[in-house]
């Protein structure tokens, strides 16, 4: 009888959130669709599709519109499925077995899951308790683990907090022989921390992007790296040659060519972010042995420390809204203004009953 392998033998496939809500705050999407008019121009791009046709293997077309946004060069950019394709590839591709890699706790469980698949030695290096990071006690961990790999992201989900610039330099620089991966999944909700102008100073970096968040666009897979010419030729050179498809490249080259759409939607979040972290701040003033700290984000979400988290998790959904928890922190994600104060509404009536 054949018997799978040890390193998936006991795996679980992953399970979202099933069910419908009326209010989805657990997966940190962009609480916007695309309007009346954005779904007109993606309606007409994905029309001239051709469907009997492999898609562009290099997509030419959304890497050239991601370029012009955020003013990078075309050259140093790989289109992925997804950031996850883009995280699969690098750590299988880039490390070799029984090279050590070292992640976040807590950060991106898929990080750490990727690496295991691939049977690279993983170490995690733990934050401090107020879960920020000292770079210095990181560079030591790196060093004494003799890491070829460092993956985090930043801003980090899900603690909502990030790491600047200076400390980010710091580590590439103190690093040299380690490959540095920055997941900026959720900088464009922190302004001018983002390492996308420098990534040409170093050639022990890839930042990755995702379409998911700001650009809400969840529901297609479409990620990209940004790296040396050196990393990007050897990231085409590994990745399948039609791993981004046509109706998908359309749709984010659509998308992504409205700087103005893009930033009228990104700054809105940014804004219902900020109100709702401070109505959160008035909660725990009125609760304070339940909501015991709130983090100041600079994501599209808000993370608070409770021993409560399984109980508030639980009757969420008896409102009809879907949050997500982990051991002792829950994580709401900034929905429009009507379903922030739906959430506060809610959490306020759970709370004073506990």
């Amino acid at each position: 009888m054949y018997e799978l392998n040890k390193k998936i033998s006991n795996l679980k496939p992953y399970k979202a959130i099933e069910g419908n809500y009326k209010i989805r705050l657990d997966a940190n999407e962009s609480c916007f669709n695309l309007d009346e008019t954005m779904l007109e121009e993606v309606s007409k791009a994905v029309s001239k599709v051709a469907f009997n046709r492999y898609p562009d293997w290099s997509a030419k077309e959304p890497i050239k519109a991601f370029a012009n946004l955020y003013d990078l060069d075309e050259n140093l950019i790989t289109a992925g499925n997804g950031s996850d394709e883009l995280i699969s590839i690098i750590e299988s591709c880039f490390l070799e077995t029984g090279d050590t890699i070292v992640t976040l706790s807590n950060d991106f469980s898929m990080y750490a899951f990727y690496s295991s698949l691939y049977e690279t030695n993983v170490e995690i290096f733990q934050k401090e308790q107020d879960l920020t990071i000292n770079v210095d006690k990181l560079i030591e961990f790196c060093i004494e683990k003799d890491a070829r790999g460092l993956i985090f992201s930043n801003p980090c989900n899900p603690t909502s907090l990030g790491l600047v610039k200076e400390d980010v330099r710091k580590l590439l620089k103190s690093l040299p022989n380690c490959l540095i991966i920055l997941d900026e999944a959720y900088m464009d909700f922190w302004k001018n921390q983002s390492m996308l102008g420098e990534i040409k100073d170093y050639d022990n970096c890839i930042i990755l992007k995702t379409c998911s968040k700001a650009l809400g666009l969840a529901s297609i897979r479409m990620g990209f790296a940004i790296a040396s010419e050196k990393i990007t030729n050897a990231l085409k050179s590994v990745k399948s040659p039609y791993n981004t498809d046509s109706v998908s490249q359309a749709i984010v080259t659509t998308v992504l060519s409205d700087r103005f759409y893009v930033d009228i939607h990104t700054n809105q979040i940014i804004e219902n972010l900020q109100g709702f972290y401070l109505d959160i701040l008035k909660l725990q003033e009125k609760y304070p042995n339940v909501l015991e700290k709130v983090y100041k984000s600079v994501t599209n979400f808000v993370f608070i420390k409770t021993s409560y988290d399984e109980t508030i998790f639980n009757k969420m959904f008896e409102h009809s809204i879907a949050i997500r928890r982990f051991n002792g922190y829950i994580r709401i994600n900034t929905g429009t203004k009507f379903e922030n104060q739906e959430v506060l509404n809610a959490l306020d009536e759970i709370i004073s009953e506990l």
